[in-house]
């Protein structure tokens, strides 16, 4: 039996996490990373913060919340200071809200992650579509909630910083512990709509704070992310910069010259 193997509950508004405490596996970050072609010594021995994004997903199936067909829709990520990779961590979080769209459920939650000595470090905030996974999904159905306007209007107007290709064994390699099939799995994300299996939204997030931290390094940063696009496991996609008087204000990862996943960087002190 896994710590997964727990009674599923519906989540609603309210639901608190139970507390516990847990370290980053810095061998398995490394295998992550790799599987994305990013050096782990960018993050200097501490946690990448987009690796906060799953913590959170599996935080809530460890508390009966499952995220099986379950898709990223928004996520906010605020690193008050890094968290060590050696370090305790102790994890907290709640359900903010819970809503019915017509094309599953939309549950909001936040995840906190402290430091031994107390302070908070990561800040987990996310808005994720709960699909039903037993059944195939109607493509005629659209609408899960208000849509966030664009943070970035054209791709093609940002600076490249680089290029990569997924393969299929490296998005099944990289997602061998999630608990949600529709990342590698085809029949399970034909159910949920996609013509294959798609990458998580952690994942993607991966190459922009990599290539955030390789030019920056910062100790604080506010990033709000967005999931416009789905990334298929065997799409190729563009790394893209928005720098405005010297400051990196947005990202993206563009497929086919649009957006797939963009972050507005709200703060940022190296």
């Amino acid at each position: 039996m896994s710590e997964y193997d727990v009674e599923q509950v519906t989540p609603y508004k309210g639901l608190r996490y139970k507390k516990r405490t847990m370290k980053v596996d810095a061998e398995d970050e490394a295998r992550l990373m790799g599987l994305c072609g990013i050096d782990p010594a960018v993050f200097r021995g501490c946690a990448d913060p987009s690796a906060f994004i799953s913590f959170a997903i599996r935080e809530g199936d460890r508390n009966g919340i499952s995220s099986n067909g379950g898709v990223n829709m928004v996520q906010g990520l605020v690193q008050s200071r890094p968290l060590r990779l050696d370090e305790t961590i102790t994890v907290t979080g709640e359900i903010l809200d819970v809503q019915q769209s017509p094309r599953g459920r939309v549950t909001t939650s936040e995840t906190w992650y402290h430091g031994e000595n107390g302070e908070l470090g990561i800040t987990s905030k996310r808005t994720s579509l709960k699909t039903d996974p037993t059944q195939y999904a109607d493509p005629k159905l659209r609408g899960a909630g208000e849509r966030p306007a664009p943070v970035v209007a054209d791709p093609s107007k940002l600076r490249a910083f680089g290029r990569f290709t997924l393969t299929p064994a490296d998005v099944v390699a990289y997602g061998r512990d999630t608990t949600n099939p529709i990342h590698t799995h085809e029949d399970a994300a034909k159910r949920a709509g996609y013509r294959a299996p798609i990458i998580g939204g952690g994942q993607g997030v991966r190459f922009l704070t990599a290539a955030l931290w390789k030019e920056f390094a910062p100790k604080a940063v506010d990033m709000d992310i967005y999931f416009r696009r789905p990334l298929f496991w065997d799409d190729s996609f563009d790394i893209m910069v928005e720098e405005t008087g010297g400051k990196w204000t947005a990202m993206c990862l563009a497929k086919d010259g649009k957006v797939a996943t963009e972050m507005r960087i709200n703060a940022l002190t190296a």
